[in-house]
């Protein structure tokens, strides 16, 4: 029995040695037997882990060639990307699809719309989804469950396509940039992402703090909330925006004018119609005004791509912590 309680002891003092680090105090000390202990691998655990290598790797090239396959043809010639010569390397390095893709008068219409729905529409999807989560994540909220429950139907049940249409239709919105940033504006999912995350993440004990010093549910939501949500706003802000930035269908039901549609409605005409604004003309001429169509679709896949990977970057410190919201915490 002593040298049970000895050795628990023992094994308290030094998990305590170990946790705490002096600069310039724990250098003589001696090392826990228990701390350059490893576990050991069993073979299926070995098996494992490189089934798993094998299948990220095969996911990786699956994704990654035909992305190579689109960069090397925006850079190649007109006539190596009609033949088919051009695989993962570009034959014949040109910048002529950009530069006809960025003289294209639809093309750069399109592309500042989508930038405008893409600011704007995740501007106004991050607000909502915030005034919606934060007073559901509240406790003494009256109807708290009621509400939340009609919120989360919306998500399993909704009217289809053909009501939404007239719903929009009835409010005038059609063809107008606002039937681009209000139909779709709430996602349900977003909405319980951010009430996990204040009911998880903020302690009841701040909010109480906060209203014996005299703060109002507003100014707490400004000053202490949304500080601490920046993870959060990071990862909903990213979720919209690739949303909106990606969204065509809306746009090709309540959108006729040529002057508010996004580069992704003017994308598909160069797809799908092979729209691109060039007139007739002899046989020599239509070849040519052929391949350049053709290189002008991969150029204008390559720019409607970068602006995410653009973005990304400014927010990935935050999506690291905030795509665990939610997760189970021990």
């Amino acid at each position: 029995m002593t040298s049970i309680i000895k050795s628990e002891a023992f094994l308290a003092e030094e998990a305590a040695t170990a946790a705490v680090v002096v600069p310039g105090r724990n250098r003589g000390r001696r090392k826990s037997p228990y701390q350059a202990v490893k576990v050991k691998e069993t073979r299926a655990d070995r098996a494992f882990v490189i089934t798993a290598y094998v299948l990220l790797t095969i996911f990786l090239f699956v994704v990654l060639l035909p992305l190579l396959n689109i960069v090397a043809s925006s850079l190649s010639s007109p006539r190596a990307v009609s033949s088919g010569q051009v695989l993962f390397w570009p034959v014949d390095i040109t910048f002529r699809g950009y530069t006809e893709a960025l003289s294209n008068p639809a093309i750069i219409r399109g592309f500042a719309n989508s930038v405008f729905y893409t600011v704007v529409g995740t501007l106004i999807s991050v607000a909502g989804t915030i005034a919606i989560a934060y007073p559901l994540s509240r406790q003494n909220l009256f109807g708290r469950k009621v509400i939340t429950g009609a919120v989360v139907f919306t998500m399993l049940f909704s009217g289809g396509v053909i009501p939404m249409y007239l719903v929009v239709q009835s409010l005038g919105l059609l063809d107008t940039r606002w039937s681009m940033l209000l139909p779709n504006a709430i996602g349900v999912w977003q909405v319980i992402i951010a009430m996990v995350f204040f009911r998880s993440s903020i302690p009841d004990e701040v909010y109480e703090a906060a209203q014996l010093d005299g703060a109002s549910e507003l100014r707490i939501l400004w000053t202490i909330v949304l500080p601490l949500a920046k993870p959060l706003i990071a990862v909903i802000a990213l979720m919209y925006a690739i949303m909106q930035w990606n969204s065509y269908f809306d746009a090709l039901m309540y959108l006729r004018n040529a002057d508010l549609q996004p580069l992704q409605l003017v994308l598909r005409g160069l797809l799908i119609l092979n729209d691109t604004g060039a007139g007739g003309g002899d046989v020599t001429e239509q070849l040519r005004r052929r391949e350049l169509a053709d290189l002008l679709k991969y150029s204008t896949v390559v720019i409607a791509t970068v602006p995410m990977l653009v973005v990304y970057p400014f927010v990935a410190k935050y999506f690291n912590k905030g795509i665990m919201v939610g997760a189970v915490k021990g």
